[in-house]
C-alpha cells in the first residue's frame, strides 16, 4: 500500500493512493529547492508580497473546493473547514500587507561608527513537516513568513492529506511563485532525516507529536540546523467564577469539540472552583451529550469523525486505561459502531496524578474535569502538566483573572476566551509543547539572518 493515501475517515474507504519519492526524487527535490533559492531571494519584497496576495485571493476563490477536500481527507466538518480556509488566506494576506515593512533595515543608535544596520535576510531552503489536523492553516503559518523572507520551502505533509497538499502547491504555482520555491514532497520519515542532514537545507519546522519532534530535533541538532517545534498540549480551561455559566459552558464545549477535539491548543482540562463545580459539570455533560457525530460533508455537522480508525482506536485505549485506573466516565467513552472513525463526546472525572490520563494528551473529543479549592490550586494543577502550550482563565474579576493568567506556565494565556488564533498573534508553547514562534512578526524571526552591517569612514593616521 502506498504511504500517502486519501482514506475517507467517515467511511474507511481508500479513495486514492500516491507513491512516495525514490532516492532520485529526493535528490531532485533538494536540488530544485536549492537552485530556486538563488532566484527567489533576489525577488524584491514588494514582488514577493504580490505573490502572497494572489495566494490569499485564491483561497477565497477556491474556498468550497479546498474545504471539501480536507473534510474528505481528515474528517473536519465542512463548515469548520471553510473557517480554516479563510484563516489560511488571511495569514497569507497579513504577510503580503506587513511583510515588506518587517523586512526594512533597522538602524541602531550605537556610537563608534557612522552607521549600524541590521538587515533581515533569508537563509536558504527549509523543510516543513506538517500534520493532518489543520492541513492548510499549519502550512500557512510556516510557508507565508518564510516565503516573504525569501526562503524556499520543501513541504512534507501528513500521509493522509496528499490531495490537499497538492492543491496548495498548485495555488502557489498559479500565483506566480518562482518555480520550485515551494516543492511538495511525498517523503518517508527516513528520507526527511536524510534531507535535514543535507547541507543544502538550512532549517526545519515541525508541527506534530512529541515523538516526531524529538526525532527531528535530534537529527537537526546533530547537523547544526535551526528547528522550530510546535508539539502537543493539554490546555487548561480554568473557571474561577461566572456571571453566565451557560455562556461559559458553551465556550468550553466549543473549545473541546472543535475539529472533533483534534487540536493541540484545544481545551482539554476543565479546572473548576468548588462552588461552581457541580453545576458546571452537569451543564457540560449535558452539552456534550447534545453533540452527535455526523457526516463531515453535511453543513449541519458540528462533530465529525477522528482523522483515522487508528486514531479512534488509540483514543479508545486511553479512555479504557483511564477507567481501569479509577477514572469515572460521566458521558460517552466509546467508539461509535460502524465503519467510520467516530467517537462519542466523552467527559472524565476523578483523574488523579498517578493515572496515565493525567499527564498524556487526549487527542479527540474527550475532556477531563477537576475540582479545585482556590485559584492557587488551579494554577498548581495547570502547571503540573509537562505541556505548556496555552491556557485560559474565566472570571468576572478582571484583576484576579489577569493575575492568574500571568502565573500559567504556557506560551499563550487567555482571559475569557480560549485558543484564539489570528495572523498577527504569536503562536507557540514552552516545556514539552515545543519552542519557537509562528505568526505575526515573530514568524519572520525564526529562519532569518539578522545581519549586522556596520559602516565607518576610513581612518586617517595623524602625521
Amino acid at each position: 500500500m502506498a504511504n500517502y493515501a486519501t482514506v475517507n475517515p467517515a467511511t474507511g474507504e481508500t479513495l486514492k493512493e500516491f507513491p512516495t519519492l525514490d532516492s532520485q526524487g529526493v535528490e531532485d527535490a533538494l536540488a530544485r529547492s536549492h537552485a530556486a533559492f538563488g532566484t527567489w531571494r533576489a525577488v524584491s519584497p514588494a514582488e514577493r508580497s504580490q505573490v502572497l496576495s494572489k495566494v490569499a485571493a485564491a483561497y477565497g476563490e477556491r474556498e468550497d473546493e479546498l474545504a471539501r477536500m480536507i473534510a474528505l481527507e481528515m474528517g473536519k466538518p465542512v463548515r469548520q473547514a471553510v473557517g480554516e480556509v479563510r484563516l489560511s488566506g488571511a495569514i497569507y494576506q497579513w504577510y503580503a500587507d506587513n511583510g515588506p515593512g518587517l523586512l526594512e533595515d533597522e538602524r541602531l543608535d550605537v556610537p563608534g561608527a557612522d552607521e549600524s544596520i541590521v538587515r533581515k535576510l533569508p537563509v536558504g531552503s527549509l523543510i516543513g513537516v506538517m500534520p493532518w489536523n489543520f492541513p492548510y492553516y499549519q502550512v500557512a503559518r510556516f510557508a507565508a513568513p518564510n516565503l516573504m523572507l525569501g526562503n524556499t520551502i520543501l513541504l512534507k505533509h501528513a500521509p493522509s492529506c496528499p490531495q490537499s497538499a497538492l492543491l496548495m502547491e498548485e495555488i502557489f504555482i498559479a500565483a506566480g511563485l518562482v518555480e520550485d520555491a515551494y516543492v511538495n514532497i511525498f517523503a518517508t520519515n527516513d528520507q526527511i532525516a536524510d534531507m535535514i542532514a543535507d547541507p543544502r537545507v538550512q532549517g526545519v519546522s515541525l508541527t506534530g507529536s512529541e515523538r516526531a519532534g524529538a526525532a527531528v530535533a535530534e537529527v537537526a541538532g546533530r547537523n547544526l540546523k535551526k528547528v522550530v517545534l510546535e508539539l502537543g498540549g493539554s490546555d487548561a480551561f480554568i473557571v474561577l467564577d461566572s456571571k453566565d455559566l451557560d455562556a461559559t459552558v458553551k465556550a468550553a464545549t466549543r473549545g473541546r469539540m472543535s475539529n472533533t477535539g483534534q487540536a493541540c491548543n484545544a481545551a482539554k482540562r476543565f479546572v473548576v472552583t468548588a462552588p461552581l463545580y457541580d453545576e458546571f459539570v452537569a451543564k457540560l455533560t449535558a452539552s456534550f451529550e447534545k453533540m452527535t457525530p455526523g457526516d463531515p460533508m453535511d453543513a449541519g455537522t458540528a462533530l465529525g469523525p477522528l482523522s483515522s480508525q487508528s486514531a479512534a482506536d488509540t483514543l479508545a485505549g486511553q479512555v479504557d486505561k483511564a477507567v481501569a485506573q479509577g477514572a469515572t466516565v460521566l458521558t460517552g467513552g466509546k467508539k461509535v459502531n460502524g465503519p467510520g472513525a467516530f467517537f462519542e463526546p466523552t467527559l472524565l472525572a476523578d483523574v488523579t496524578p498517578d493515572m496515565d490520563a493525567y499527564s498524556e494528551e487526549l487527542f479527540g473529543p474527550v475532556g477531563v474535569v477537576y475540582k479545585v479549592a482556590s485559584p492557587d490550586e488551579a494554577v498548581d494543577l495547570t502547571n503540573s502538566s509537562s505541556f505548556g502550550l496555552s491556557g485560559s482563565v474565566w472570571s468576572s474579576d478582571d484583576a484576579l483573572a489577569r493575575e492568574t493568567a500571568d502565573r500559567l506556565e504556557v506560551g499563550m494565556a487567555f482571559v475569557n476566551e480560549h485558543g484564539t488564533t489570528l495572523p498577527g498573534l504569536p503562536f507557540g508553547g514552552v516545556k514539552r509543547s515545543g519552542f519557537g514562534r509562528e505568526l505575526g512578526p515573530w514568524g519572520m524571526d525564526e529562519f532569518v539572518n539578522k545581519k549586522l552591517v556596520r559602516i565607518s569612514k576610513p581612518r586617517v593616521s595623524k602625521a
